[in-house]
């Protein structure tokens, strides 16, 4: 149906266009103070930058967020390597994979497949990526995964809270049934 493209296609836009900023602030913060902030320095940059931005901008840039987009910086320091399939969201999971081999192989599984967020979770959880290189019939496990845990049906950008945050748009209490944070 040509609503639910046009909101697929709005919503990996908006997606595509918060992950890219997340980086470029990353990127700005790494050159600004490298990679942490344990010199003066670099708390106090992370202090004023989360104050200015979250005055122009609203939530979403406190300094433990502007440290993961320093992170994001430095997990993923080409650009062009980025999914615009995937989301803040799926990077925030997979900055956790500390090996760039395995982060890579869940980056791609993920936009390939259109995992959910949750779905990319317990894919790493339930170690997917080893049980594809112990196993013999690499395709029964892959189909394993699609019986035990069919794509979700187009997930609504109204719903991610961090789209909500990125775009300044107020919750809606009833979308979030009162979680937002």
């Amino acid at each position: 149906m040509s609503i639910v493209s046009a909101q697929h296609r709005l919503s990996t836009a908006v997606n595509s266009a918060m992950v890219t900023t997340y980086w470029e602030v990353g990127e700005q913060i790494f050159k600004a103070c490298g990679e942490n902030d344990r010199a003066e320095y670099g708390k106090r940059l992370l202090e004023y930058l989360s104050k200015q931005l979250t005055a122009e901008f609203g939530k979403g840039f406190d300094k433990s967020n502007l440290r993961k987009m320093r992170q994001f910086y430095c997990t993923f320091p080409i650009r062009d390597t980025l999914c615009p399939e995937l989301s803040w969201s799926h990077y925030r999971v997979l900055m956790r994979i500390n090996d760039e081999q395995v982060r890579t192989f869940y980056m791609e599984e993920c936009a390939k497949a259109a995992w959910s967020v949750r779905q990319l979770e317990r894919q790493i959880n339930t170690l997917y990526y080893q049980r594809v290189l112990a196993s013999q019939d690499k395709t029964a496990v892959v189909k394993e995964i699609q019986t035990r845990e069919p794509k979700p049906e187009y997930e609504k950008i109204a719903k991610d809270p961090y789209v909500m945050e990125f775009l300044q748009n107020q919750p809606d209490t009833h979308v979030y049934g009162g979680k937002y944070k």
